[in-house]
């Protein structure tokens, strides 16, 4: 049975934790572990960010319906994450529709658009997607609403309790650090930790 994994990570290109991801995907092709990693920055064909008109709820909106889909759910942490702040601008929670703008998903050099949520509706089982949390922080608060098995790690060979948001307030002893190093003094991921919580071992 395959393992479907949600990544949820800062995925800038010059100081992100995409270098994780990539490692992390190694084990998906592991012809003993079976595990399929959902990564967002993919667009994969039918994803609303093919669009040109992304908004932020409909991406959260695809998050959540990724991470219900999910057996387990990693959150790598960086030296930056408690900054990052995309996917937080959404107004529209406090404020009626014709108060409102926001950019759409990396079209940031075409300005803003008029809110185009005219009625909130309440979600009962999901965290709803009109709201201003970051991405991640939305993905963190799925998450922990479906009580998905959530896997920590920092992007660091150490114990970076300094680097949680204050929204994770309490993973401190249970967040591990990604790297490790080998026999041979080379630094790999943490394998035998992300297969033991995956229930490998």
């Amino acid at each position: 049975m395959i393992k479907h994994v949600y990544i949820s990570a800062d995925y800038s290109e010059d100081d992100g934790d995409r270098a994780v991801v990539d490692v992390l995907k190694k084990l998906g092709s592991d012809d003993w572990h079976k595990v399929e990693f959902i990564d967002m920055a993919e667009v994969k064909s039918g994803s609303v960010s093919d669009s040109d008109d992304c908004r932020p709820c409909m991406l959260k909106k695809e998050f959540n319906d990724q991470i219900n889909a999910s057996s387990a759910v990693i959150i790598i942490i960086g030296d930056k994450t408690a900054q990052r702040m995309a996917g937080s601008n959404c107004q529209r929670w406090e404020k009626e529709w014709t108060e409102c703008q926001c950019t759409p998903y990396k079209q940031n050099a075409n300005g803003s658009k008029i809110c185009n949520v005219y009625k909130i509706y309440p979600s009962k089982f999901n965290i709803g997607n009109i709201n201003g949390y970051s991405y991640l922080q939305h993905e963190f608060e799925q998450a922990k609403k479906k009580n998905k098995n959530i896997i920590v790690f920092y992007n660091s060979l150490r114990q970076e309790r300094q680097w949680l948001p204050p929204y994770m307030g309490g993973y401190e002893e249970q967040a591990q650090p990604f790297w490790v190093r080998n026999v041979c003094g080379e630094k790999v991921g943490n394998y035998d930790y992300l297969k033991r919580s995956l229930g490998y071992d």
